[in-house]
């Protein structure tokens, strides 16, 4: 993979210093992230060209994220400036027996009111390998929903490969369609979905078949029938030990064979937020630069999603070296000089 393209909406992140509660807070910590973001700052630690197609006010707040992005590798040529205001979120990170907590203000801000032809997508695509993009998009407004079907589209037609993470947050889906009447659509042009058994009933009604021993691949087999694009589904299964303490597993299915991981014991947890973000940047890497070998492409995302957890703010801020240590087995944390 030479060249990613995410879209998506990227907010302000506050957070008390530490693991505060909100209630004894008089500072708030500042950083800037969204889902599709996440993937190609990950994927621009890794020496990948990675652009980020958004909205910001053109304001002192939408050039300081800006700015933030930059910091880390990102590409920031395809950014659009308008509209009011710069979406919110609120993290109180928990811990032991406290679960985190998050608090969205994110409707209604510049990504939100968009116009989708403000998006060159032929453009922007020129030469990509992969466009990226996330259940979250379509669920903002409508004109989010239409840049996304013409971004995919676009895609097609220029042969990059789109992968999509169909993640369905019901409380966000306000502009008047349902989830069942966008995300078919979006979906039939992917090659590369990650998605539950809850999604598949959520978004498609596709429940595992009665007496199939893997509900998972049951689910994921329908799934494929119905959009023959897709080449690669993938997930990650979570065990919550506390908020401190989780164990972390990932699998795939390719139409004929299921593969797994082994599982990621995950101790002393620093931040969970993006780990999902960096599971689907490292599929996307290891797909491309370990030509297609799909066991050691998930093994690799899963100790990437699994190095997430020890890393401050959304970013996964770790280098290939240090996932495939992880991914090979070494987890002694051994102090390297």
């Amino acid at each position: 993979m030479k060249k990613i393209v995410t879209f998506g909406q990227i907010m302000m992140r506050l957070s008390p210093p530490g693991f505060a509660r909100f209630s004894q807070a008089h500072s708030f910590d500042i950083t800037y992230a969204g889902g599709e973001a996440n993937v190609s700052i990950a994927a621009a630690q890794w020496g990948i060209d990675a652009i980020h197609v958004t909205r910001f006010p053109d304001s002192d707040l939408g050039r300081a994220a800006v700015m933030y992005l930059r910091k880390y590798g990102l590409n920031t040529s395809q950014i659009q400036f308008g509209g009011d205001r710069l979406g919110v979120y609120y993290v109180e990170n928990g811990a032991t027996a406290r679960a985190s907590q998050v608090i969205y203000d994110r409707l209604n801000d510049s990504f939100c009111t968009l116009s989708p032809s403000d998006f060159d997508w032929a453009k922007i695509l020129q030469g990509a390998d992969w466009f990226h993009f996330t259940g979250i998009t379509p669920a903002l407004s409508e004109s989010a929903a239409q840049a996304c079907l013409e971004a995919v589209k676009t895609a097609r037609q220029l042969g990059v490969k789109i992968s999509a993470d169909v993640n369905y947050r019901k409380g966000l889906w306000q502009w008047g369609k349902t989830p069942q009447e966008i995300m078919p659509e979006l979906v039939s042009y992917c090659d590369f979905i990650v998605c539950g058994n809850s999604n598949a009933e959520d978004l498609f009604g596709i429940l595992p078949i009665e007496g199939e021993k893997n509900k998972w691949v049951s689910s994921m087999k329908q799934v494929m029938e119905r959009y023959p694009s897709l080449k690669l589904i993938v997930d990650t299964k979570r065990d919550s030990i506390s908020a401190s303490h989780n164990r972390l597993k990932g699998k795939t299915w390719d139409g004929q064979k299921y593969y797994k991981t082994v599982e990621h014991d995950i101790h002393h947890i620093i931040d969970r937020i993006g780990s999902g973000d960096a599971f689907i940047a490292g599929f996307l890497y290891g797909y491309d630069y370990f030509q297609q070998d799909i066991q050691r492409t998930l093994n690799f995302a899963t100790a990437a999603a699994a190095l997430k957890h020890t890393v401050e703010g959304d970013f996964n801020l770790v280098s290939v070296e240090e996932v495939e240590r992880l991914a090979s087995g070494d987890t002694s944390g051994k102090l390297s000089r």
